[in-house]
């Protein structure tokens, strides 16, 4: 028996509703079971409960054994004065509260239907060599169990993503077009060199960014703080001018090299080599001199490419690492690689900017994140393989935040699709 099926069957009246009894047996009448509180302190708030006649309000706590309680050390909690039900699974033993009254406890052994609890475990433990627990049954899930869920869980990854943009302007004092940068250059690294690239970018001083204009002068910034431009190259004038270029700006504005972390080519395509990347990002910023302004101000998809469509200089045309010729390409910021910014980035920072100034842009973000192409990577794969539907980008953020906050934590009875089919299991019980 686990708690979390217990919080199931009290939240949604599981129970075989008749004659209630406490330990004691004492009648009781459930009016309303209270509103679930996910934080600290009793489990459910605002309950009413008729115990013998009497109209109680109150908390609801709810353990797997009585003796939880204790062990929880709620006797010497003040939230939890004033609880008026302990609903457990198995009563081995009295509770009392901080005033030694005994609270009434339901022991929930004797009124749960079977039909539920062989659906819980045909669902949840019957699962061994799957991937996630439902996997036999999640595409059996239709559609109005998927809407609403889908975007809820799609607005909960981008709270995840708004984490570290929130440390970021409590760091900058709000300076929202630092944080747009530095959170750009995280996302420009990409999985590999996103820690390096994040490190070079939080120890620059931001304000030589906004004063170069020089796409070479800005090239020589980054290469030079992520620790690129110390080795002894001959006969290469392009990197030559990096840095001196570098060299006199470390003397100018008495900067030191010194980099956070090395990137690396390791597992990199070369089209992701993080040499194309720095002089992307140094092109983008020589070109938008109030790239926030302008990310904010777009309103389709279609706008942000626009903004955010870039090459690296010319340099790179022949070249993925200094002094090495290859064959010839611009060195463009693809449309893929654009989708991936557009989601871990300007759509985090447009949401968060939005409930910064009190807008609501949620119906925007959608419509952005609807018409993007979803990621390919192993967890999107296994779940098509399980016929689950990814329409766009949206649904595949949605799948990565279900799997990663629900299905590998267990968490099924608080997912709208193990509450779903533990309902259609427990009907057909």
């Amino acid at each position: 028996m686990r708690e979390d099926l217990l919080h199931f069957i009290w939240k949604y009246g599981k129970l075989q509703f008749g004659e209630l009894t406490t330990s004691g047996g004492e009648i009781i009448q459930i009016v309303e079971v209270g509103t679930h509180n996910m934080l600290e302190g009793p489990d459910f708030f605002d309950a009413k409960i008729v115990i013998d006649g009497q109209l109680w309000a109150g908390t609801v706590e709810i353990h797997v054994k009585s003796s939880d309680w204790y062990a929880h050390h709620h006797e010497n909690d003040s939230n939890y004065n004033n609880v008026i039900l302990h609903v457990v699974w198995e009563d081995d033993i009295a509770v009392f509260r901080k005033d030694n009254t005994q609270i009434p406890t339901l022991a929930l052994k004797e009124y749960i239907p079977s039909g539920i609890l062989d659906a819980y475990h045909k669902l949840f433990h019957q699962n061994k060599n799957k991937f996630i627990n439902c996997g036999h049954e999640i595409g059996t899930v239709g559609d109005p169990i998927w809407g609403n869920w889908l975007d809820r869980l799609y607005f909960e990854r981008l709270e995840r993503k708004w984490d570290l943009i929130s440390q970021l302007l409590e760091k900058s004092q709000n300076d929202w077009e630092k944080v747009l940068f530095i959170m750009l250059a995280k996302n420009f690294g990409s999985r590999i060199n996103g820690e390096a690239f994040l490190g070079m970018a939080r120890q620059l001083d931001f304000g030589m960014v906004r004063k170069i204009q020089d796409p070479l002068q800005l090239e020589s910034l980054f290469f030079g703080m992520a620790g690129l431009l110390s080795q002894e190259l001959q006969g290469d004038d392009y990197y030559d001018r990096l840095k001196k270029e570098f060299t006199y700006l470390g003397a100018k504005y008495k900067m030191v090299e010194h980099p956070h972390q090395q990137p690396q080519f390791f597992k990199l395509r070369p089209s992701n080599f993080h040499t194309i990347r720095l002089s992307q990002l140094a092109n983008l910023y020589s070109r938008e001199q109030n790239l926030f302004g302008r990310i904010i101000s777009t309103q389709s998809l279609g706008d942000i490419y626009e903004v955010l469509s870039v090459s690296a200089s010319a340099y790179w045309d022949d070249h993925y690492t200094f002094g090495k010729v290859s064959g010839s390409s611009r060195k463009k910021l693809t449309t893929k690689f654009m989708d991936l910014l557009v989601i871990n980035t300007v759509l985090p920072i447009k949401i968060g900017y939005s409930k910064y100034i009190g807008n609501d842009v949620s119906e925007e973000i959608i419509n952005i994140v609807s018409v993007i192409k979803p990621e390919n990577n192993s967890i999107i794969s296994k779940f098509r393989e399980l016929k689950v539907r990814f329409p766009s980008a949206k649904e595949g953020q949605a799948i990565l935040q279900l799997y990663n906050e629900y299905c590998i934590k267990n968490k099924c009875l608080q997912c709208a699709v193990g509450h779903g089919l533990l309902n259609q299991f427990n009907g057909k019980a």
